[in-house]
């Protein structure tokens, strides 16, 4: 799939349908309740320590890279990218496939 880019949403009622974050949501509320999010090493080691008493624990990972904001796709780059809609779910999950690249589903 070299060259497509998966793209899924989360519909704004996923957290109380998906099974493990109705299951881990409390365990991490719990595990920040009552503490001040001064900074956000503060924040990462509260969340890693969340963990259930079946063994289910969280993994934490910082993203500090910053994609640059405002730019707009050019004319060429939106008549050679075809959007595949996915059978399950189209509005919410979908794959943007440079023109070049072999749809594979």
């Amino acid at each position: 799939m070299g060259g497509d880019m998966r793209v899924a949403h989360s519909p704004s009622s996923c957290s109380k349908d998906h099974v493990i974050e109705r299951r881990l949501l409390p365990h991490i509320t719990r595990a920040c309740q009552g503490r001040l999010f001064d900074t956000l090493d503060t924040v990462v080691t509260l969340r890693r320590k969340a963990s259930t008493s079946t063994g289910l624990r969280t993994t934490v990972h910082v993203m500090r890279r910053h994609d640059e904001t405002g730019r707009n796709a050019t004319e060429h780059m939106k008549q050679n990218l075809k959007i595949v809609f996915d059978n399950l779910l189209p509005k919410w999950n979908y794959r943007a496939i440079p023109q070049y690249a072999t749809v594979i589903n």
